[in-house]
């Protein structure tokens, strides 16, 4: 088992798996676990970093100048050791780049670093791809953290819900069974700006905002403490569970799964962006626990 790498300070602690530098551990700071118990019943992941595709590409491929290489859902980096490039008592940064496994299924040169940083109450997860090639460098890019549900204060599960920061008076796309971005939409199952978490929302995957207008939203019990999480960067939003779990993923992608049927080439894919010869995206996911 990869050793984690712990941060702290006198508000929050976390523990990031060099293993996909995947946030494991987010702790209040009388130790009180703010993330997923990780059942195996249900789900063991706890925060996977989504590089280079969001969701699944259809078929479990991607078309890249007329070749096809196997892709699976969500990508490879969260499956891939980073290497630890920076540490600080109260920030870590962890590095991957491309290798000839990277390359066989994803024919481009890149440079992914994620930095985790605690500032008083808030956990900061800046995320840099950078191209170091003279070709233009397509990608996706999403974050997946699974906070508890119920948070440890004491409210119910029931009480729980999420409100956005901006009307969001769109309908939501809809998963088909393969994964893929079905034809067809769903209602929008938010009150004004107020999701009210219930197992049901689930039944069928993930919901999922395709142009989300919300830059943030706000996770927990009227009651009690509750986590803000900001992501400035990423145009869409995904929320998930599976019914019965002790968690639910606050996803903000810059990227989604492929349209049903899919065969395009991989940069004309829905919530793609392309990074210029030399230059770098940043990305950033800010969760703040609110009092």
């Amino acid at each position: 088992m990869t050793d984690l790498i712990t941060i702290a300070n006198d508000h929050l602690t976390a523990q990031i798996n060099p293993l996909g530098a995947e946030l494991t551990s987010l702790k209040d700071a009388d130790g009180r676990e703010l993330m997923t118990n990780a059942d195996p019943a249900y789900w063991t992941g706890h925060a996977p970093i989504l590089f280079p595709v969001v969701g699944r590409p259809y078929r479990d491929t991607i078309r890249v100048d007329g070749a096809e290489y196997s892709m699976k859902q969500h990508g490879f980096a969260r499956r891939m050791a980073f290497a630890v490039s920076e540490q600080q008592p109260g920030s870590v940064a962890f590095t991957l780049e491309a290798t000839p496994e990277t390359r066989a299924v994803y024919p481009f040169d890149f440079r992914l670093t994620v930095t985790f940083a605690l500032v008083d109450a808030t956990l900061s997860v800046d995320v840099a791809i950078t191209n170091p090639a003279e070709q233009s460098l397509p990608a996706s890019f999403g974050f997946h953290p699974a906070f508890a549900w119920p948070l440890p204060y004491g409210e119910d599960r029931a009480d729980h819900r999420i409100v956005f920061s901006a009307d969001e008076p769109d309908a939501l796309r809809m998963i088909a069974d393969d994964g893929t971005i079905a034809e067809g939409e769903r209602p929008s199952p938010l009150e004004g700006r107020t999701l009210r978490l219930q197992d049901a929302l689930f039944a069928k995957d993930a919901l999922v905002w395709d142009s989300v207008r919300s830059d943030s939203v706000t996770y927990g019990a009227e009651t009690g403490p509750q986590l803000r999480i900001d992501f400035p960067d990423t145009p869409m939003l995904g929320l998930w569970t599976k019914p019965g779990a002790a968690y639910v993923c606050v996803e903000p992608w810059h990227g989604i799964a492929d349209p049903e049927g899919y065969d395009g080439d991989f940069r004309a894919k829905p919530g793609m962006f392309e990074i210029a010869a030399g230059a770098t995206k940043s990305i950033a996911l800010r969760v703040t626990l609110l009092p």
